[in-house]
């Protein structure tokens, strides 16, 4: 096992690395910089090192910075959670450079993933469906025109190197192509220092279904079953369900064999997402993979009984993946809400619900002062039922005890979903918040 890991993150993410660490018996050392020096994350681990200033990249991406902690320390691994340097594929070269274990798949599977044209090329001759598209290296905006045209509107135009919601455009009519082009490619060099873009059809008003994979080192892979993930805001999830209502028993088996087959043809290990677009007629496609642990990987644990971050850290140490496929029974139904702080303050009233299948994972507390430099998200509420019913009451009444003073959160927004009659029927798609004007966070 594992003696000491170092946690190259922060927030909740962090927290729940830390508590799953120190049940397993690890040590942990936490990063921070000088905004989050009264962090709950700093706080909790048995050693925090400062990294760096305010900005994350001179301190939750100061790679530099970050593995001279993790060596003075006498770390032997770094889990990067989420987002940050997770799926970065010179981070995690880096530490097998430096004999550290990196808490994730191999960094050349990460490179090979995170360049989502090369990754469709991947899919491809593994015989896992793909949105129809075109993948390989365009030159100039010429040439980009005509393969939209090829393909024909509506079309969405992507980052090659992205994530996040990010560096993506929609464009439904090629008159309005140049704009989104251009806007698309300065976007993405913004956000991630690459401005290759790869076009593919737009599949109008899909499902956006994610399955949770594990592999050990061994060749082992497991799926944990399926995340609906469509309710999203302008690209970023809000609220996210296990497992989908749109999915019957037959899909939900072919679907995750072919999840499996997408991490065997890149040799995965650790955990990691197959995401998935679904369209009306349930037809399925790839979409890309996440070679990280995922934000909504609650409701996964809640309705498997799997501790996926303890399965990363086993996996890390060496151990034989302990489950197989027919191990893994989805009982109950899990929900996840994503509850955002519309601005920075500090909290000056905080009341959590709580109860019997009511989970919150975050690092918020009375007095804490929520910072302006990260991402807005301050905590997730889980709620788990013997079915989707009792999960959305569950969440209803959780939501209602949920009390944060000081500022201004996305709280009733959350609510106002569980209440509309096409959630409460499981009749959406990933169009659902962004057509209804009614509804506004």
């Amino acid at each position: 096992m594992l003696k000491k890991v170092l946690i190259a993150n922060r927030g909740e993410i962090a927290v729940r690395i830390i508590r799953a660490c120190r049940e397993l018996g690890i040590s942990t050392v936490s990063i921070y910089s000088e905004a989050d020096k009264e962090a709950l994350h700093a706080q909790l681990a048995d050693y925090s090192v400062c990294v760096g200033p305010n900005p994350s990249k001179d301190s939750y991406l100061n790679v530099a910075n970050i593995l001279s902690a993790c060596i003075l320390t006498g770390c032997d691994a770094i889990h990067p959670g989420f987002g940050f340097l997770s799926e970065n594929p010179k981070f995690a070269k880096m530490c097998e450079e430096c004999n550290i274990k990196f808490i994730g798949p191999d960094s050349e599977t990460i490179s090979l993933m995170g360049d989502k044209s090369q990754a469709r090329k991947i899919m491809k001759k593994a015989n896992v469906p793909v949105v129809p598209g075109y993948e390989d290296k365009i030159d100039s905006y010429e040439e980009a025109y005509k393969i939209a045209k090829d393909i024909g509107a509506p079309i969405m135009i992507k980052a090659s190197s992205g994530g996040g919601g990010k560096g993506i455009r929609i464009v439904k009519d090629l008159d309005e192509f140049k704009h989104n082009y251009e806007a698309a490619k300065s976007e993405s060099m913004a956000c991630f220092g690459d401005d290759r873009i790869y076009i593919e059809k737009y599949i109008e008003n899909p499902r956006h279904i994610e399955f949770q994979i594990i592999a050990d080192e061994y060749g082992n892979i497991i799926h944990l079953g399926e995340r609906e993930c469509s309710l999203q805001k302008n690209n970023q999830k809000v609220l996210e369900e296990a497992p989908s209502t749109f999915l019957n028993k037959e899909l939900r088996e072919k679907m995750g064999k072919v999840a499996i087959d997408a991490a065997k043809a890149v040799n995965y290990k650790n955990v990691g997402t197959i995401e998935f677009l679904v369209d009306k007629d349930q037809k399925f496609y790839f979409m890309e993979m996440n070679t990280r642990i995922q934000v909504e990987h609650p409701i996964t644990e809640m309705i498997t009984d799997v501790d996926i971050v303890k399965e990363q850290l086993k996996i890390a140490s060496g151990i034989k993946l302990s489950l197989h496929q027919e191990d893994i029974k989805m009982q109950g139904h899990a929900i996840e809400c994503r509850i955002n702080a519309k601005d920075a303050g500090t909290i000056s009233e905080l009341n959590m619900p709580s109860g019997l299948g009511v989970r919150v994972d975050s690092a918020i507390y009375c007095g804490y002062t929520i910072p302006p430099f990260y991402d807005s998200m301050i905590a997730k509420l889980i709620t788990y039922g013997k079915d989707r019913e009792e999960a959305i009451i569950k969440m209803k009444r959780s939501l209602g005890e949920f009390a944060i003073g000081g500022v201004n959160t996305n709280i009733d927004f959350q609510y106002e979903i569980l209440e509309h009659q096409d959630f409460i029927d499981g009749n959406y798609d990933t169009s659902f918040l962004n057509k209804d004007v009614s509804m506004a966070i």
